[in-house]
């Protein structure tokens, strides 16, 4: 079983279409388009699980930068979520940081507004 990331698709891509599209290299057992959550509209990226390793290898080997609807493919073996990083907390803070603590100079206290 290999998982596979999709992404640069286009907002109107369906999961039938993905289906299809890697049908062709193996067989597919699993389609999952990301959506958001508010809106329901797809974020443009899905998954592709495929029961056999070497058919998900030729899959990204053939799919890997060809057009859909006038966008070029990204096509990967997924990666789980704790290799990344931390995904919007900003540029050299870590969590939990505070403002005092950036690059070790204490902020300078503000006069009071009245």
């Amino acid at each position: 079983m290999k998982n596979l990331f999709v992404g640069n698709l286009p907002h109107s891509t369906t999961e039938d279409e993905l289906r299809s599209l890697f049908s062709a290299h193996g067989n597919v057992e699993k389609v999952s388009v990301v959506t958001d959550r508010e809106t329901g509209r797809s974020r443009g990226f899905a998954f592709v699980e495929m029961s056999d390793a070497g058919e998900a290898d030729k899959a990204v080997a053939a799919l890997n930068g060809t057009d859909l609807g006038g966008r070029a493919l990204k096509v990967n073996e997924a990666r789980p979520k704790t290799d990344r990083g931390f995904g919007g907390q900003g540029q050299g803070r870590s969590r939990g940081g505070s403002r005092d603590d950036y690059h070790g100079h204490a902020r300078q206290p503000r006069e009071p507004r009245w």
